[in-house]
């Protein structure tokens, strides 16, 4: 109940802006059970966050598994939807919690980096049949994108232009994804 709880508040107002007491409150306990399940805030804010990314994952199982259209982009122009935008306590962590986990070390990083590269291995199965360099590049590219588009959707205040960083990063994703990609490599 607790990881529950924190899960949706550390999403909806981040890492420093829900504390102890209201965590447990909002999940039904009070602060000293707190340390009977947990080593620190930052031990509950890593389980919280792969639970709340491991929704995600699973989230996209589902609608691959029922969409009719291409899954890829149906993964994409869920993901840069109105409503994940709107509804970031249910929303990925990525975008509502990784600038704030770039600024941890530890346990929180390493759930990210996992999951990262999780969600890059899913999308990478959605584009191409047999793993390699330049499909890797493009769901780099894809995930990179679409984190970045619902972090600034939610960010500007005028609504249309909003709705356009949605619209034109799904349109971008998509159409990137869809092109095998030029090697423009830095080590080259």
């Amino acid at each position: 109940m607790v990881i529950a709880a924190a899960s949706r508040l550390f999403r909806e107002r981040g890492f420093d802006g829900i504390g102890l007491n209201e965590l447990m409150s909002a999940a039904g306990l009070t602060h000293g059970g707190f340390y009977k399940k947990f080593e620190s805030k930052e031990d509950l804010a890593a389980q919280a966050c792969a639970r709340a990314l491991g929704k995600s994952r699973m989230k996209w199982l589902r609608l691959v598994a029922h969409t009719q259209e291409n899954p890829f982009a149906a993964v994409v122009r869920a993901y840069l939807s109105t409503r994940h935008r709107d509804d970031p306590g249910d929303g990925c962590a990525f975008a509502a919690l990784g600038p704030d986990a770039s600024r941890h070390s530890g346990k929180l990083r390493e759930v990210f980096s996992s999951e990262i590269e999780t969600h890059l291995g899913f999308l990478e199965s959605l584009i191409s049949d047999e793993p390699d360099e330049e499909a890797r590049d493009r769901v780099i590219a894809a995930l990179s994108t679409m984190v970045g588009a619902l972090l600034i959707s939610r960010v500007v205040t005028d609504p249309e232009l909003s709705g356009r960083f949605l619209d034109a990063s799904a349109e971008a994703v998509m159409s990137h994804a869809e092109h095998k990609t030029h090697n423009t490599r830095r080590d080259k």
